[in-house]
């Protein structure tokens, strides 16, 4: 998805034509922002890029880690950014315009990244794979493009990890449910460490934040479209429903309410052409 402020109802077709309408993605929960900040802090410092390096950001939206990538690299290196969305790729151009930034962006998705072979000493991919119908053949692409000893950060939500308290927990399961159908693949956050290792890559370090939705929104419009959606499966009924918003809010106003999903990082690396470089 794109970095910057896209969520709900997003197009999947960014990432792959066969992929779900997305049902939620975490911009969806309003305390999202500052713990993917804090992830992308860790995920430019385990990439470490020093001057003179290339890096490319896969589905880079309007560009904000391509900036940090120019800024490392230098004047002597390269900054890439590739993303499908004709829109968000003219945004990005824009503001690479304003800022006098020398990152550049192209088209492109992840299943057919337009550049050769070990072109990229580092790469990072944030919150694309969720939107894949064949993640595999993604980390596949990052590898090929990666140059021995290259290293790549790749991120994702797993809404096998949501939380929705309070509530009644069959109904609350019935409501997580809806929300993992609705997502293409929806367990990204929990695979990408075996994907990248199937793909040849090497996994130095894991890590995660859990996005927690500030208290004060209540059940937000976030849980009440989901909830909808399950009472359209049958799922759970209207009652059910005014029942779980009911609760929420409820907790809200005393202050024991959590709504959250969890975001994993994994940092790894392509190993050199021999074992003693």
């Amino acid at each position: 998805m794109p970095h910057d402020g896209a969520g709900f109802g997003s197009r999947p077709d960014r990432f792959d034509r066969d992929g779900q309408d997305q049902l939620v993605d975490v911009q969806d929960l309003q305390a999202a922002l500052p713990g993917i900040r804090r992830l992308r802090n860790w995920a430019q410092d385990a990439l470490a890029l020093q001057p003179g390096e290339s890096a490319v950001d896969i589905g880079s939206g309007t560009g904000s880690e391509v900036f940090a990538f120019a800024d490392r690299v230098g004047p002597t290196g390269t900054a890439l950014g590739v993303e499908p969305d004709p829109q968000l790729l003219n945004a990005a151009e824009r503001r690479a315009k304003q800022h006098e930034s020398t990152a550049k962006f192209v088209s492109g998705d992840a299943y057919g990244l337009p550049f050769g072979s070990e072109t990229f000493d580092a790469a990072l991919c944030e919150r694309v794979f969720q939107h894949l119908t064949s993640p595999a053949r993604a980390a596949g692409e990052i590898a090929r493009v990666l140059k021995p000893g290259g290293r790549v950060v790749v991120m994702d939500s797993d809404w096998g990890t949501a939380i929705v308290h309070p509530g009644d927990r069959d109904v609350v399961r019935q409501v997580i449910e809806t929300m993992v159908a609705g997502t293409t693949n929806p367990y990204a956050g929990r695979r990408l460490a075996g994907q990248l290792t199937a793909a040849g890559l090497v996994v130095d370090d894991i890590g995660s934040h859990a996005l927690v939705q500030e208290s004060g929104i209540g059940a937000g419009a976030l849980v009440a479209r989901i909830a909808d959606m399950a009472v359209a499966r049958g799922s759970i009924t209207e009652p059910q429903r005014d029942q779980l918003i009911a609760d929420l809010e409820a907790g809200a106003a005393s202050g024991d309410i959590h709504l959250s999903v969890t975001i994993f990082a994994v940092l790894a690396h392509k190993q050199s052409a021999s074992p003693n470089l």
